[in-house]
C-alpha cells in the first residue's frame, strides 16, 4: 500500500481504521481530529505550488508523531486546494471558490460529528482563506452545540520564525518570505530552487490604507508584486529552517493537548 498518512504516524491516521474500529474508539468526544487545510498556489519562481499544503500537512502530522500517546487525537487527510484566487494571474494556482471550500469543509466537519467526535481542529496553511474556515467553525458550532472546533493559522502557535525576520519582513512579508522558504528548506529541500529566489515588496502605501492590517485594501497578488513574492526569501537556509520546524511542532504539541483537555465555559460559572 502506498503511505497515503506521509509524515503522520499510521496509527494516528484516521482513514487507516475501519469502520467498527472508529465506532469502538473510547471517549470520543475528547479525541482530537486534525484536518490540515492547504492551497495549490504559486510562490514564486522559487518554491513549489504545493508549499501551503505541504506546510499544513508536515507540520500538524510530526506534531501527531511527538504527541504523548495519553493523548488520543487522529489527522485526516489534507484539503490540498483552496481559495486561491488572489494568485489567479499566474501560473501554478487552483482554485476553490469561497463557497465551494465553505461547503466542502462544511460537509467534511459534519462527518467527523456525525461519527461520534466533538473537536475538530481546522489546521489552515494559506492566508487568503482564514475567513473562510472561521465561518465554517461558527456555523457549525451553531449547528452543533456540543461540538468544539479550533480554526488556527499553521502558524498560529508560538514558534522561533520571527528570531530570523528584519523588521519590515515582520510587517510586509506576507507570501514565499524567508519563513516559508526556510520552512520547505527543512520540509522538501529538493523542490525549493533558492538560486532563483527574489524579494519584493508592496509600494509603500502613506496614511492608513494597507495590503494587510486593521485598515486595509482588498488586493490580488499582481498588485502588489510582479513575481509573486511578497517579502525577501533573501537568507533563507535548511538550518534555520530547522529551528523554526522544531518550534512550531512543540507548539502544536502544546496546542493539541490544551485542546484535548479543553470544556467549554460555562457562563456564570466561577469554575
Amino acid at each position: 500500500m502506498s503511505q497515503l498518512n506521509g509524515c503522520v504516524p499510521p496509527h494516528r491516521f484516521l482513514p487507516y481504521l475501519t469502520a467498527p474500529e472508529i465506532e469502538a474508539l473510547p471517549d470520543k468526544a475528547n479525541t482530537v481530529i486534525v484536518l490540515p487545510i492547504g492551497a495549490i498556489e504559486q510562490h514564486g519562481p522559487h518554491l513549489p505550488i504545493c508549499t501551503d499544503t505541504a506546510i499544513a500537512t508536515e507540520v500538524s502530522g510530526k506534531a501527531l508523531a511527538a504527541l504523548p500517546a495519553s493523548v488520543p487525537a487522529f489527522a485526516l487527510p489534507p484539503v490540498w486546494c483552496g481559495k486561491s484566487n488572489e494568485h489567479i494571474q499566474f501560473s501554478g494556482t487552483v482554485i476553490l471558490k469561497a463557497d465551494t471550500l465553505l461547503r466542502v469543509l462544511w460537509d467534511i466537519g459534519e462527518s467527523v460529528y456525525r461519527m461520534g467526535f466533538r473537536k475538530l481542529v481546522l489546521v489552515n496553511g494559506h492566508g487568503g482563506q482564514p475567513q473562510v474556515v472561521e465561518i465554517v467553525a461558527r456555523d457549525l458550532r451553531a449547528e452543533y452545540p456540543d461540538f468544539c472546533l479550533f480554526p488556527v493559522f499553521t502558524w498560529g502557535v508560538p514558534n522561533r520564525a520571527g528570531e530570523f525576520l528584519s523588521e519590515r519582513e515582520k510587517a510586509e512579508g506576507i507570501h514565499a518570505g524567508r519563513a516559508e522558504t526556510s520552512l520547505m528548506l527543512a520540509l522538501t529541500p529538493d523542490h525549493v530552487h533558492l538560486e532563483r529566489a527574489v524579494g519584493e515588496y508592496p509600494c509603500p502605501h502613506h496614511g492608513l490604507l494597507t495590503p494587510e492590517g486593521r485598515f486595509r485594501f482588498a488586493w490580488l497578488t499582481h498588485d502588489l508584486s510582479a513575481s509573486g513574492v511578497v517579502g525577501d526569501p533573501q537568507g533563507s537556509s535548511r538550518e534555520e529552517g530547522e529551528t523554526v520546524l522544531a518550534s512550531l511542532v512543540e507548539g502544536w504539541v502544546a496546542a493539541l493537548e490544551e485542546i484535548h483537555r479543553f470544556r467549554m465555559p460555562v457562563p456564570g460559572s466561577n469554575d
